[in-house]
């Protein structure tokens, strides 16, 4: 059997068959109503991933009570009332042939009062900074007995809600500095009875919740998704972790799902979702490590989306399935795209998702902006049986190519050398996307964008100008000029030779860059559109035999978001908004 195949081999998690190693982890959305009610947009974004080939696919976090709620716009299970529209969403998964989880979760210090309408509690009253839109210091109420017993109860009647709905498995989110968390984190639990002090104490309020549920529920498995460790001097230790995680499975949880970091972490909570600068399965090493002491299948995560990453992680058996969710926002076929050897969308690990959506925003994905607009298209949108010449071969360029390629006739025409114009400069940035830039993760998108693009029979033509009386030029039915802006004055080669000399890297560098108005000016105000200019050179300014499109920055100098935006719009003739 060769690596590749072991992701595609299937898998049982309790009395559950998953049909494949492929896990979308939990993910909020912010596709629910405000009272947490599904929407088609919910129903859509999950039934999308389920038909690229998840074999499991993990419901954002649901809180089991009202007082668990912490982000507005949150799936809702804590009420019957909510079982219509989950229904809706675990039918729309299965009609694609993959299983369905959801993952039940509480805030507990986290809970926003604003969002629950209820004053918070947690393992202990200390204050713990909050990030939900705004800045806030929470003051949560420190849990007694009865409402520790409250609390379990909720959790059982949720997991008995969700197997009404008719998911497969649900998920305890132990993890990230949520209720669970908390109390196994000893800088948030200061207790001194039966929940707090050792660290089988701190276990306690996570395994009976565990135990209960699958006292109630027994034909429902149930992942343990624990952090093993904190990654900040006073929280939960590795060794500590382990030990929890290997209690868990002895407690009858069907699969360990394996994490790391805490909103605590350090240098900071990035570290949950490590972004481009942390190295491919940053948590491998923890899951192997619980692979090694436990009898059940265990779930691993932390930029796996490299395809020969993950099958190398499986082939060494350093895990049983992996979880990704970045690269599924990426690119939802991702597993199909994969196992017929398919070039995939590759996710840049900028964390836009992420922070975007904790900013108060609905789910969206800078290289794909589909994501949340997965009802709004049909296979057959696009231009079909034309020749379309595309100037540019930057993000925009290769994404309009790769997009209309299968229908119609594609040349791609590029100055430079090679593929990916000015963007192969973004990782010399200190920043992208408020995250630290790393220079393989640009050229890796843009080197499976063009194989996608030469798989499709894109012609290219690198270190080619062109003139008016082109071959090329005169063949074309559409032509799309996507050949990007350029600095205002003589400013270009000095912008150049700042990112090449490394010297915004510095924290002098990181310092000035993270201005916003230097960041405005960078991206928006120093730069001119060079569509309209490039439209005349090539006399395409009155000319009415052919369809000309401008899209990405020669349309609007602007953000990488904007430009792949624009591409996708063109290609899909398509006047929907995409998500910002």
């Amino acid at each position: 059997m060769q690596p590749a195949d072991l992701m595609f081999r299937p898998i049982r998690i309790g009395t559950v068959e998953i049909p494949n190693r492929i896990v979308l982890p939990s993910m909020t959305t912010r596709y629910a109503t405000r009272e947490g009610f599904a929407t088609d947009e919910t129903v859509g974004y999950y039934r999308a991933r389920a038909r690229g080939g998840v074999g499991l696919v993990t419901v954002e976090m649901a809180a089991p009570e009202v007082a668990g709620r912490h982000r507005f716009h949150e799936l809702g299970i804590y009420d019957d009332k909510f079982l219509p529209g989950l229904t809706r969403i675990v039918e729309a998964i299965h009609a694609e042939g993959a299983r369905a989880s959801i993952q039940l979760g509480h805030g507990g210090s986290r809970a926003r009062r604003a969002v629950s309408g209820t004053q918070p509690v947690s393992a202990s009253s200390m204050p713990v900074p909050v990030f939900e839109i705004e800045h806030e210091i929470a003051r949560p109420e420190a849990m007694t007995e009865n409402r520790i017993d409250e609390a379990v109860r909720a959790f059982v009647e949720a997991a008995q809600r969700a197997r009404a709905a008719g998911f497969d498995v649900v998920e305890l989110h132990a993890s990230h500095g949520y209720l669970i968390s908390q109390f196994l984190c000893p800088a948030e639990n200061d207790r001194t009875d039966a929940y707090g002090g050792s660290l089988e104490n701190r276990a306690r309020f996570g395994l009976r919740i565990l135990t209960a549920v699958k006292a109630a529920v027994p034909d429902l498995p149930v992942i343990f998704r624990i952090t093993v460790d904190d990654l900040f001097p006073e929280g939960l230790p590795f060794a500590e972790g382990l030990q929890v995680a290997i209690w868990a499975a002895e407690a009858s949880a069907d699969a360990i799902s394996v994490t790391a970091g805490h909103y605590r972490s350090v240098p900071g909570a990035e570290r949950m979702i490590p972004p481009m600068a942390y190295p491919d399965g940053a948590f491998l090493d923890f899951a192997a490590a619980v692979k090694k002491e436990v009898h059940v299948p265990v779930i691993g995560v932390g930029r796996l989306g490299n395809p020969a990453v993950a099958t190398a992680a499986l082939a060494e058996e350093k895990l049983d399935l992996v979880a990704i969710g970045r690269p599924l926002i990426a690119d939802a076929s991702w597993p199909a795209k994969v196992r017929a050897g398919r070039p995939v969308r590759r996710c840049l690990a900028c964390n836009h998702c992420v922070n975007n959506m904790r900013g108060g925003n609905v789910l969206s994905c800078v290289v794909n902006p589909l994501t949340g607009h997965e009802n709004d298209f049909r296979e057959e949108s696009g231009p079909r049986g034309r020749r379309i010449l595309v100037i540019g071969a930057g993000p925009a360029g290769l994404s309009y190519a790769a997009l209309v390629a299968g229908q119609n006739e594609v040349t791609v025409v590029e100055s430079e050398g090679r593929a990916g114009g000015a963007f192969r400069w973004t990782g010399k940035a200190p920043l992208f996307n408020d995250v630290e830039a790393a220079d393989g993760t640009f050229d890796a998108y843009i080197g499976e964008l063009e194989s996608e693009c030469r798989r499709l029979g894109v012609d290219f033509r690198f270190g080619t100008r062109l003139t008016r009386d082109s071959p090329l030029l005169a063949d074309a039915d559409t032509v799309v000029l996507a050949t990007g802006a350029r600095y205002r004055g003589r400013t270009g080669p000095v912008v150049r030779a700042v990112l090449r000399s490394g010297r915004l890297k510095s924290a002098t560098g990181r310092k000035v860059f993270a201005d916003p108005r230097l960041r405005d000016l960078f991206y928006y105000r120093a730069r001119a559109a060079t569509g309209a200019s490039v439209r005349r050179e090539l006399g395409l300014a009155t000319d009415d035999r052919r369809e000309v499109i401008v899209i990405g920055d020669a349309a609007a100098p602007g953000k990488a978001r904007e430009a792949i935006g624009s591409a996708f719009a063109a290609a899909l003739d398509t006047k929907v908004e995409f998500r910002r």
